[in-house]
């Protein structure tokens, strides 16, 4: 016979572990950060600092961004991102994933339709709204 958990054992459980894995980005001694890079995963376009905390607990697995994570002086360039690395101020990976317009882990509006997401040098780049979901 399966274990089966009651739904708001279910509940606390997945907002437990959502939790656990948004606030290793506030491991070391300041606020986490998103690393935008091009498709080599290696090539720096922009690093957005967040707040610390970066995210606000979770209600019913997703756990939403406190604030804004900013970088105001980009290094840019006229590829397109494609991944990003969430780390924390010590610059430890914590999770990664794709970037694009839409459909993407993490969807960036660059202010043209499509082509990518380009990042000019210099640029102000704001990233508002990034939510993080566990289910079950």
């Amino acid at each position: 016979m399966a274990i089966t958990l009651s739904e708001a054992a279910e509940t606390a459980a997945v907002n437990a572990a959502c939790n656990a894995i948004v606030d290793l980005l506030d491991a070391g001694s300041g606020a986490g950060h998103i690393r935008l890079t091009l498709a080599n995963g290696t090539t720096e376009v922009a690093t957005c600092v967040g707040q610390d905390p970066f995210f606000g607990n979770a209600v019913a697995g997703v756990a939403t961004q406190s604030g804004s994570a900013v970088d105001s002086d980009a290094t840019g360039n006229v590829a397109a991102v494609t991944l990003f690395q969430a780390r924390d101020s010590d610059n430890n990976m914590v999770w990664s994933g794709t970037v694009a317009e839409s459909a993407a882990d993490l969807n960036i509006d660059d202010g043209t339709p499509g082509g990518g997401v380009i990042i000019e040098a210099g640029a102000v780049v704001t990233l508002s709204s990034i939510t993080f979901t566990v289910t079950a």
